[in-house]
């Protein structure tokens, strides 16, 4: 079986170098192009294995049509801006997108499924199976639990990030909003601060913490008086989220044009 040829947009970055090293120690996957901005001290410069920094042959560029054109599938793990910027390449040139982008605006999610009309687009939130089985067990706890139980969701990840909440935490806000069968636009608690008045029942609640070099972690809380249940997931490595996004390039193959996410990869879609 030929292998899937999967391009990497922003390839420099600390996830561009961690999907590298996954791909090319997948057997059923093919490297064949990594691209930077115009003006980043990585282009032109040689695509190297972050393990053995054996040369790939490949080039840093910054002709992202090009690896499009060449690609089964390209990986995004960029910001908003360029993400949208790819969606509209991968729809040109019928090249399957994995988005791991966080932060994105409801008008930009809206150019991302005009693209899937074209191609296929599969963003996800987080890649991992960790975070997609507790995106499933939250949904599922805040159906059978009441509004007894107070949801709240607590992320923590490095200092660097620059969205919050993080995307995986409102993922997590809509898991259970759809649980409860309530709009979470309308029934959320992004920032409190000061004299805020005794907390809303049926809202949930997010906060958020920066700080050190942690990978993402994530706790949905429902308390209720004298007993609470707490669902969390840590990661201690960006090689599971590569994991998940190469294994999304790899489905992504031959599939029809459409909007995907992770649990249409791992058979959680219902």
């Amino acid at each position: 079986m030929a292998k899937t040829r999967i391009g990497i947009v922003g390839c420099a970055g600390r996830m561009g170098r961690t999907l590298i090293r996954e791909i090319l120690a997948t057997d059923a996957a093919m490297l064949i192009g990594g691209t930077e901005q115009p003006g980043h001290a990585a282009v032109g410069k040689p695509i190297l294995d972050p393990e053995s920094h054996v040369d790939t042959g490949l080039l840093v560029t910054t002709d992202a049509l090009a690896m499009f054109e060449a690609a089964d599938a390209v990986i995004d793990f960029t910001c908003p801006t360029a993400t949208v910027y790819h969606a509209h390449l991968a729809s040109q040139t019928k090249t399957a997108l994995i988005i791991g982008t966080t932060g994105l605006s409801a008008a930009q999610s809206a150019d991302l499924k005009t693209a899937s009309e074209r191609t296929v687009i599969l963003q996800a939130a987080n890649f991992s199976l960790g975070v997609n089985l507790l995106l499933a067990l939250t949904e599922e706890v805040a159906r059978r639990l009441n509004e007894d139980f107070d949801i709240e969701i607590l992320e923590m990840h490095h200092r660097l990030k620059v969205d919050a909440p993080s995307g995986t935490a409102v993922a997590l806000g809509q898991a259970a909003a759809a649980g409860r069968g309530v709009d979470l636009a309308q029934n959320s608690d992004r920032v409190r601060d000061g004299i805020t008045g005794a907390r809303q029942r049926g809202h949930i609640g997010f906060a958020t913490l920066r700080g050190g070099n942690v990978v993402g972690d994530h706790t949905v809380i429902f308390a209720a008086d004298n007993e609470r249940i707490e669902l969390t997931h840590k990661a201690a490595d960006r090689a599971i989220f590569a994991r998940g996004a190469v294994a999304a390039a790899l489905w992504s193959k031959d599939r029809a044009p459409g909007y995907y996410g992770m649990a249409d990869v791992l058979g959680f879609a219902r």
